[in-house]
């Protein structure tokens, strides 16, 4: 595993537990608003690894005060060593969730079952038949279809969310991800918040209204059982 950051204590990351957050580099993605370039496209710096070791003797020193461990990157789906990492954080007695941007259905359907992921967290990014970005390889949409699929069946809990950028979004975009979701039982709207991303470009004019995601929140809700606002 290529951890390149590691945050010790979150209260958001996993609904209702105290869960500490790790951070894989690398992703197979390169979504022009991601709030994480250094795991994407900057320079792995070997100073900015943290070891397997300094995981586990921080998980072994926490137990009984931290509840899980969340995964997240970066996508963790394409570190070749990502399930018998999970099974030693099972081992140590904590839930688990991992975040996906659903590219990586082979994985994804081991880890499924194996029945070592508590939660999980899909990013639903667009509604196009293809993710067309700067890849070598588009990565084709029935692969997003076929992961939301085997989430939506067998994951022991999950959630599908997406972050709306205007310029990038519209509420046609809305029914189309509605539409591959539909079913589902939990579904999370982010806003765009301009920062550090991949594109330097993307400001607050990139970001929707309150009145404009309540519409996105309408829309959503007839094909989702619960929507929110996050």
């Amino acid at each position: 595993m290529i951890i390149a950051g590691f945050q010790k204590s979150t209260l958001l990351d996993y609904p209702g537990k105290v869960a500490c957050l790790i951070f894989t580099y690398g992703c197979n993605l390169r979504c022009e608003y991601c709030h994480n370039p250094e795991l994407v496209i900057q320079k792995c710096l070997k100073k900015n690894i943290v070891s397997e070791e300094t995981i586990f003797s921080f998980l072994k020193e926490r137990k009984g005060l931290l509840d899980a461990v969340v995964i997240t990157g970066g996508e963790p789906t394409i570190q070749s060593d990502l399930i018998p990492f999970i099974k030693k954080i099972k081992k140590l007695g904590y839930l688990v969730k991992l975040d996906t941007n659903g590219t990586n259905s082979k994985i994804v359907k081991k880890i499924l079952d194996l029945e070592i992921v508590d939660y999980w967290a899909m990013d639903v990014k667009y509604a196009q038949e293809v993710y067309k970005q700067n890849l070598l390889n588009a990565i084709p949409y029935s692969e997003i279809q076929k992961n939301i699929k085997l989430i939506k069946e067998r994951a022991k809990d999950y959630e599908f969310r997406t972050t709306y950028v205007k310029g990038i979004h519209t509420l046609k975009s809305v029914e189309g991800i509605g539409k591959l979701i539909k079913g589902s039982k939990r579904y999370y709207i982010q806003n765009f918040r301009p920062g550090k991303t991949i594109n330097p470009q993307l400001n607050f004019s990139n970001s929707f209204t309150e009145k404009e995601l309540e519409k996105i929140k309408k829309v959503m809700s007839k094909y989702v059982k619960k929507v929110e606002i996050r």
